[in-house]
Parts: C-alpha cells; sequence; structure tokens
C-alpha cells in the first residue's frame, strides 16, 4: 500500500482525502453519545474502555491526551439488544439480539500491548451481505477521527497477511498494526463466493477491516450465510507501540516485532511432513529422462524454463545446476547430468561483452536477445560463486570473467536498476512497474553477489560495492519489495555484513527486507476454491502485486532464510529468528503443493501460458492462488525442480554411523558420538519441532531408538517421531 503522510490543519487536516464517509463522521459521536463507559480496563500504558453505540458495541483503546483507536465491533444496522455481558480480568465477553442474528463479541487481553477482538453471528435468516463498514478508526485526544494525524505504513496486498500498519502521530499515540486472522473467516468466504482480496486496509482514517459485500465487487449479492451457522465475521488481533518509528528501521523494527507477537495467536495449520528425498530422486530422474525438459544445442544439453516451452536460459540453467550439486554433495555421489549441465555453460557468454547473457546466440526470432531484466545478469553469477567456494575451478573462471559487466551496470544505473534494459547499450527499454519505481530490492540481491564475489577473490572492492547498493535502498520502506526471492537475498546480504562489520546498521536494513518480505506472505489457510486441497499458510506471493504465490521465488526465500539463520546464529533477535525459522518451517510442507502429482486433476488451469502440464513429471507448477483459482495457469516451471534438491539436502541430517538419517523441520546442528547422536534444534523458543527418525534401509527398517524425556508421536517400520521444543538439545541412543 503507498505510503500516505497526513499534514493536518484545523481547516484541511487531510489534503489528499476527498471527503469523509457517513461511517467516519458518525463515529466520534456514537462514541461519545455513550457518555459514561460500559466496562473499563487498564492495559499497561493504555484505558481499554467499551461503548454501546447506535449499531454497534465499540471498543476503544486510548493514552491520556494522546488519543487513539475505536474498533467497531459488530456492523449490522438497525435496533441491537444487549442480552449478556460478562466482564473479565482479560476482557468480556457479550451477546447482542438484533433483526439479523445473534452476535457473540469476545475481547481478549494477550498482553500489555496486544489485544484480540472477535465477533461471530448466527443469523436468524438466510441473510445477503450487501455492505458492511470498515472497522478501526484512528481518534485524536477528543475522539475526533476527522484531525487525527498519521500515516498509513502498509495495507494489505491483494491475498497477502489482511493487515494494515498505521502510525498515529498526533496526537502521539504510536504505532498499531491490525492484523485480520482470516483462517478463521474461511466459512463466510467460502457460503458468500466472496474472497478477502484487498480487504483490510482503507483511507485514513476509516481503516482495518471490510468484509467483502458480493463476489469481485458485483452486486446485488446472490450467495448468503445461512440461517442457524455460526459464522466468525471478525477476528482481529492488534498489537500496540507507544512511538512510530523515527526513520525507516525502526518502523520496519516496529513492525517485524509486533507482528511476532502476533503471530503464536494466528490460527495455523500443522505442517505435513513431506518425504523431499522421494522427491529428489523422482526430479532428477524426470530431468534425465524427459524430452520435453531439455535441448541440445551444439552438442550441449540445456534446461528447458518450462516444460516443453521457451528456450534455454542462463539462469535457468544456473539454477537447476547449483541446486542439482547441493543435492549429489549432500548423497554423496555425482551425477554425470550435472556434468552436463555445467558443461553447457560456457555457451551463454559472450566475449565481445565480457558477460553472461539471458540466452544462447542461436535464440528464437521472437526473443530480443539484447533485453534483459535487470536482476537476470545478477542471479546465474551468485550460482557460480556458490559453485566457486565449493571448489569448482570452471565456476570460478566463468565468474571472475562476468563480474565487471556487471559492476559496470550497476555503476551505470547509480544502484537503481530499471525493470529492463539492453544489454549491448544499457540503454532503458522499460523503466518501473507503473508506479515510477523500477526493481527496487536488485540492490540487496546485487549486494549479496557482491559479497560472494569479496569471499572468492578477497577484494575490499566489493564489500564497497556491497555497501553503496544498499545505501540506495534507504527510505524505499514498505515499496522495497520487486521480487520476493530478491528481498530474501538482500535480507541475507544485510546479515551477511552486519557480522562481517559489527555495524547494526545493517541489521536495521535487515528489518526493512524482511518486513517488506512478511507483507508479501499469505499468513493465512486458504479454504476458498481449489485451494481446500493445498496449503498456502506462509506462502510467498512471487511480485510486489503478484496474485500467485511461485515455486520459485518460494524455494529461494527458504533458501535464503536458511543461510541467514546460519550466518547470524544466536545473534539473530528473537523476532526475526521466528519469522524466519516459521517461514522456513512452512515452506517443507507448502512447497509440495506446487507438483501437479499432488493436486486433482480437475484442479490444474485448462489453458496454459507456457508449454503444458504433465502430471507424471516431478516438476512444480509456477502457480498456485491463495483463492483457489486453478493451479498452473502459466506453466509448468522446469527451474523450480532445484526446490526438490535444495529442501531435502536442508531437511534431512546425516547422523554418522547411525543406521537411520533425521529429518527436522527447524535448522539442526548434529554431533555424532560413541553410540548416540546428539542434536541441537536451532528454532524459536516457544515453538514445537517435529523430529523424524528414518531408516536408511527400509528392508532392516528402524533399530530400537530413545530419546530421554520425549515420548514417540508417530511411528511406523521404517520411522519414529517425536515432538520436541524447537531449541530442544536432544540425545539419541539406538540398540543394534
Amino acid at each position: 500500500m503507498t505510503t500516505v503522510d497526513h499534514k493536518a490543519s484545523k481547516q484541511n487536516p487531510h489534503p489528499e482525502t476527498p471527503g469523509f464517509t457517513p461511517e467516519t463522521l458518525n463515529a466520534r459521536f456514537e462514541i461519545l453519545a455513550a457518555n459514561e463507559p460500559e466496562s473499563q480496563w487498564p492495559l499497561g500504558d493504555y484505558t481499554v474502555s467499551t461503548h454501546h453505540g447506535r449499531d454497534s458495541l465499540w471498543v476503544v483503546v486510548r493514552k491520556p491526551g494522546q488519543g487513539g483507536i475505536a474498533l467497531r465491533t459488530y456492523p449490522i444496522m438497525g435496533q441491537n439488544i444487549i442480552v449478556e455481558a460478562h466482564r473479565r480480568e482479560d476482557g468480556g465477553d457479550w451477546k447482542v439480539e438484533t433483526r439479523s442474528g445473534v452476535y457473540r463479541i469476545s475481547l481478549t487481553f494477550l498482553g500489555d500491548n496486544l489485544l484480540r477482538m472477535t465477533s461471530s453471528l448466527v443469523p436468524s435468516h438466510d441473510l445477503l451481505v450487501v455492505f458492511w463498514p470498515r472497522d478501526l478508526y484512528v481518534l485524536d485526544e477528543n475522539d475526533d477521527p476527522r484531525q487525527a494525524e498519521g500515516r498509513v505504513e502498509a495495507g494489505q496486498r491483494g491475498l497477502n497477511a489482511g493487515l494494515c500498519y498505521l502510525c498515529l502521530k498526533k496526537p502521539a499515540f504510536g504505532s498499531v498494526l491490525y492484523m485480520q486472522n482470516l483462517t478463521a473467516l474461511n466459512p463466510f468466504f467460502v457460503d458468500t463466493k466472496t474472497k478477502p482480496d484487498g480487504v483490510v486496509g482503507g483511507q485514513w482514517p476509516e481503516l482495518g477491516y471490510q468484509p467483502p459485500g458480493s463476489p469481485n465487487g458485483d452486486s446485488p449479492p446472490v450467495d448468503p450465510l445461512k440461517a442457524g451457522q455460526d459464522y466468525v465475521i471478525s477476528d482481529a488481533l492488534i498489537s500496540l507501540r507507544d512511538d512510530c518509528g523515527a526513520n525507516e528501521f525502526e518502523v520496519a523494527r516496529n513492525f517485524v516485532e509486533m507482528l511476532a507477537d502476533i503471530y503464536p495467536h494466528l490460527d495455523k495449520p500443522e505442517p505435513e511432513y513431506r518425504d523431499w528425498i522421494w522427491r529428489a530422486d523422482k526430479t532428477l530422474l524426470d530431468l534425465k529422462t524427459s524430452p520435453d525438459v531439455t535441448q541440445v544445442h551444439d552438442g550441449r544439453t540445456y534446461i528447458r524454463p518450462y516444460v516443453a516451452a521457451e528456450y534455454p536460459d542462463s539462469m535457468v540453467q544456473m539454477t537447476v545446476l547449483k541446486s542439482l550439486r547441493e543435492y549429489e554433495a549432500w548423497r554423496g555421489c555425482r551425477d554425470p547430468f550435472s556434468d552436463e549441465l555445467a558443461g553447457a555453460m560456457e555457451g551463454f557468454f559472450d566475449n565481445e561483452l565480457r558477460t553472461l547473457r539471458r540466452y544462447l546466440p542461436d535464440v528464437g526470432d521472437d526473443k530480443d536477445r539484447d533485453a534483459v531484466d535487470s536482476w537476470y545478469i545478477y542471479h546465474p553469477l551468485m550460482n557460480l560463486a556458490r559453485l566457486a567456494l565449493k571448489g569448482e575451478a570452471w565456476a570460478d573462471t566463468l565468474f571472475r570473467k562476468s563480474i565487471a559487466f556487471t559492476v559496470k551496470a550497476a555503476h551505470h544505473f547509480k544502484y537503481k536498476w530499471p525493470i529492463q534494459y539492453d544489454l549491448t547499450t544499457l540503454k532503458v527499454i522499460e523503466k518501473d512497474r507503473g508506479d515510477g519505481l523500477g526493481q527496487t530490492d536488485v540492490g540487496g540481491f546485487y549486494a549479496y553477489v557482491m559479497l560472494l564475489a569479496h569471499e572468492l577473490t578477497n577484494d575490499a572492492t566489493y564489500v564497497a560495492e556491497a555497501r553503496a547498493a544498499l545505501k540506495s535502498l534507504e527510505n524505499d520502506r514498505f515499496e522495497l519489495v520487486y521480487q520476493t526471492n530478491l528481498t530474501a537475498w538482500g535480507a541475507l546480504a544485510c546479515l551477511r555484513l552486519w557480522q562481517m562489520e559489527d555495524d547494526p546498521r545493517y541489521l536495521d536494513q535487515a528489518y526493512v527486507f524482511i518486513a517488506g518480505l512478511m507483507h508479501n506472505c499469505e499468513l493465512w489457510a486458504s479454504k476458498i476454491g481449489w485451494a481446500g486441497h493445498y496449503t498456502n499458510f506462509f506462502g510467498v506471493t512471487c511480485l510486489h502485486d503478484g496474485p500467485y504465490m511461485a515455486a520459485y521465488e518460494a524455494f529461494e526465500v527458504f533458501e535464503a532464510f536458511d543461510e541467514a539463520l546460519k550466518v547470524s546464529d544466536e545473534d539473530l533477535p528473537a523476532a526475526l529468528k521466528l519469522l524466519m525459522c516459521e517461514y522456513r518451517r512452512y515452506a517443507l510442507d507448502v512447497l509440495w503443493s506446487f507438483y501437479p502429482d499432488f493436486l486433482p486433476a480437475e484442479s490444474l488451469s485448462d489453458t496454459v501460458r507456457n508449454g503444458h502440464i504433465d502430471r507424471a513429471l516431478s516438476l512444480p507448477l509456477e502457480d498456485i492462488y491463495g483463492d483457489g483459482s486453478p493451479a498452473g495457469q502459466v506453466g509448468q516451471e522446469v527451474y523450480g525442480a532445484g526446490s526438490a534438491f535444495v529442501l531435502a539436502s536442508r531437511a534431512y541430517f546425516a547422523c554418522g554411523n547411525a543406521p537411520f538419517r533425521l529429518f527436522a523441520d527447524y535448522p539442526a546442528n548434529i554431533e555424532p558420538k560413541d553410540g548416540c547422536i546428539g542434536i541441537q534444534l536451532k528454532g524459536p523458543k516457544g515453538c514445537v519441532a517435529r523430529l523424524r527418525l528414518i531408516a536408511l534401509d527400509d528392508k532392516a527398517g528402524l533399530p530400537e531408538v530413545s530419546i530421554e524425556r520425549l515420548e514417540t508421536t508417530d511411528s511406523g517400520n521404517t520411522y519414529v517421531e517425536y515432538r520436541p521444543a524447537a531449541d530442544a538439545e536432544i540425545t539419541v541412543r539406538w540398540t543394534v
């Protein structure tokens, strides 16, 4: 959501707002007309009160003389009667009868700066939802929304987290993170055939959640809430901070910490265990044997981006190769197929420009060989550097030959990259994404590549390049995200510089990257349409305005976060660790949802933009949707094949000479000992891990194993599973 500054004056407090809705004008009088509050509680530095207005029960959170916020608890107009009211020390409960049905409201204080307000409705008749107003209003010291001044930092983007993050600056109330627990509202969306697309946000000072009244804005609605059924119509979690943040770094830190406070209280599905080793082996077989995923040019083997579609591409080739090499190292053996891919990379090198190109020289006439997206020239170099650091001399040579051109391009664009440019002239082809901004997070990705270059060459020039690129990103705030995997690599660059130089500025900047990325995550579990057949919770959408989750971006975010957790280890602040670990944990389930052999055949799109979908191939679809739209509309991406290789090699751990391997859904350190295995789980405090011991030999099965103070939660002939604390130290013993 575009940042909005409100510079108020008595005459025109909101110059960019054309007017106020009747709901805004009524809010103050609804609260004032109630005179004495119905109930009142202290909450840290705040006072919380309830007021019975004309058409709603209001919850008001104030600071003495510093304004506050007002929450409308239920949105039905007309006569209403509170028939039950029960005050608790940590909140209260109300039952309200209206002509439309019976409402139940629950207010609960979850801490000194965290509260929850839940409203449910049992309709008395089949009820059509036409219009319900928003539920959050900012108030000045006189309870007047019109005079409150501040900023909306972020609102819901599409089907991502249903949040509204704002600062009430004058009066000096502070920051508010409002979040709808959209998972609880699934029955509402399913029965009304609506979807929560951009439903949280609003126009200052009328903010918060507005239930979708009819599908896609059509009027009138024809699908009602059913009489007698109990629906949650709002489940709002609100975190408060007494400051707005003096700069973008403090704003981002507040957001991340407030989101981490709310996160444990969201409805979360339990991630399923998925066999990523089987998936990786099947993927490798399909890559080697399917005629639809590779092409031969000049006797060399190249990967196609999509099943039976598109031309060989350097980013695609290196993404699959690097991921496969990681899996091979984990397995302890090299497959000749990966050597074929490595031997073909020289075909992308342009001896005249001294850089890798996206396409081969014989690319079809329907492609502009000179046109390149800004991030594209850096991505193959990232993976070349990572292979070079593992000792692959050919990758080292190709990286060193190409790096100077990429630095030249960065200097030419002054670290502010366009969407697309001509590789031969650096002339801009497409400047921005429609809002004046280019590929905003390429600077962070470039910084990461420069740090890899420094690690490889020990040339301090590259560290200076990384610093300069990150400096150029200041003040982008919640507009930093362009493509979410690039954002994640930028966060990793910040954390690496923070560790290298012990400079807190880079930790501060990491918060900006993580805040932007979390803004683009679907922090709810959809049951709409085909989404009921897969997992979208904590799925990341691919672009800043992307309508879908994409396998490639999702697994690279997993990869970047996994490396960031290792780089920062115990120094990482708790809020960052929680969110990054939880993304990593859920990705092990969410990424399985992209494979067409897992999805119902009828859930796949009938029309495909690139190539076709082959359910027999263990290759992920590019796109699945939080609103349950048919999957695979863009195509089945071969370059997403790396997801299986990366997840298998990072979620499973060798255990010395033990006759089993370990699966852990949080990062872990393994220490083989005489007759036992020591395991240090590296997840966040207060969370619970899944730990599975899996026999190396299915026929021999699993020996008898024991872990002190842990009970088995699941078992079979070849595995046994436990649920320890996410940061537990564990010793596993077994009998031969």
